[in-house]
């Protein structure tokens, strides 16, 4: 007999499965949070009051991701309608040191990061006597020692008290399957809490499949995918130097190996949105040798959460779909619409590149390019789509 083929164990994500996924905007208080809101959705919240806790509750806004792939296909198509994917992003009120015990309005906020799917750390490196730091200084490794541990404390907590109604349960002992299920719930969780007490954050552990179905469904803080935003001075921006910036590459090596960091600053971007025009801010852009970061910053957060875009086009709507990397085709169709999952049969797919390379559909075709694909086909990012499914029952 032949050996058996190794079963490819899937791997699977931490967070939540889907494709509306949140990004919350985090920092302890006065860092630019809100006016970085304000600038990287292009609506206004009022004047971000100077003092800790002006924001309260977490604002909500959509905004576009930038993508070159949706507007080549616009100009290609000149469809009557365009809709590009988007990110949700929150305004969340500022931490302070203390929020895991509720000091501040720390319990709301915590939660508030609780609900989001990611998190944009903004760092303050810019001095400025006019803006007051709740800890009355600028010293950013402070500032990300101090987010840190207060997301642990509170994540320590949080499964401390889901390991103690586990032991409960498996105190009862027994050998039935519910039971086994149940020790090795336990046992992931203690594999979690040993994390956090040695400072550590779950998203960094080595965690098995089994052991992802544990962590999911307790939302740890700790556990969501983090892009560091080092908020600048405009002159230090343009220069992109600044004397914080070395040791916050290290302080990231060290804690959160492989997060992004990205160099932005908020007081810059809040001007450019001021211009009457975007040409009119690029022209300043271009002035001063620069460029905005805020596309970086969406696209950023989009890999972050292992988000993909799938299009579907034609000359009344090209629009660009969300999913999770890895998502199959019925999964896929079923984002355009619930139905079409149910009812789906095959997918007619070819990737944008090819579009792209062959110049339009009636090459793709004649080159034999365009692919019938069924239920078992991973949509790979950038594929165009065509969705055949059977009539939904009533």
């Amino acid at each position: 007999m032949p050996p058996k083929k190794a079963v490819k164990e899937e791997k699977i994500l931490l967070g939540r499965p889907g494709n509306s996924l949140k990004s919350g905007i985090v920092g302890l208080a006065n860092v630019g949070k809100s006016t970085l809101f304000q600038a990287i959705t292009k609506c206004s919240l009022g004047n971000p009051a100077n003092f800790p806790y002006a924001t309260i509750d977490p604002e909500e806004a959509r905004v576009i991701v930038p993508d070159e792939r949706f507007d080549w296909l616009c100009e290609h198509y000149k469809p009557k309608s365009q809709v590009p994917a988007n990110l949700t992003v929150y305004d969340i009120a500022g931490l302070t040191r203390g929020a895991s015990t509720g000091a501040g309005l720390g319990n709301a906020f915590l939660s508030h990061i609780r609900a989001v799917d990611a998190i944009f750390q903004v760092v303050r490196c810019f001095d400025d006597a006019e803006i007051i730091h709740v800890e009355g200084d600028v010293d950013p490794i402070r500032d990300l020692d101090i987010i840190s541990e207060e997301l642990r404390i509170k994540d320590t907590e949080f499964v401390e008290k889901a390991h103690e109604a586990l032991v409960k349960q498996t105190r009862r002992g027994g050998q039935s399957l519910e039971m086994k299920k149940l020790k090795e719930e336990q046992a992931t969780v203690e594999k979690i809490l040993e994390m956090l007490k040695s400072g550590k954050d779950v998203r960094k552990g080595d965690w098995a499949p089994k052991e992802v179905e544990v962590i999911n469904p307790l939302f740890l803080l700790t556990a969501k995918p983090v892009v560091y935003l080092v908020n600048l001075s405009e002159k230090d921006y343009i220069r992109q130097k600044n004397k914080h910036l070395p040791k916050i590459a290290e302080w990231v090596k060290e804690n959160a190996t492989g997060d992004p960091i990205i160099p932005v600053s908020v007081s810059f971007e809040e001007r450019l949105t001021r211009f009457d025009s975007d040409a009119d801010a690029a022209e300043e852009c271009k002035k001063l040798g620069t460029k905005s970061a805020l596309p970086k910053i969406v696209t950023t957060m989009r890999k972050a959460l292992n988000l993909g875009s799938f299009f579907t086009t034609g000359a009344d709507e090209v629009r660009q779909w969300t999913i999770r990397n890895g998502t199959k085709a019925p999964q896929a169709a079923g984002v355009i619409h619930g139905d079409f999952e149910k009812t789906f049969i095959q997918v007619v797919v070819y990737n944008y590149s090819v579009l792209r390379e062959e110049g339009d559909e009636a090459a793709v075709k004649t080159k034999g390019k365009i692919m019938t694909k069924g239920k078992d086909y991973v949509v790979q990012d950038g594929d165009i789509i065509l969705v055949k499914a059977g009539a939904a029952k009533s």
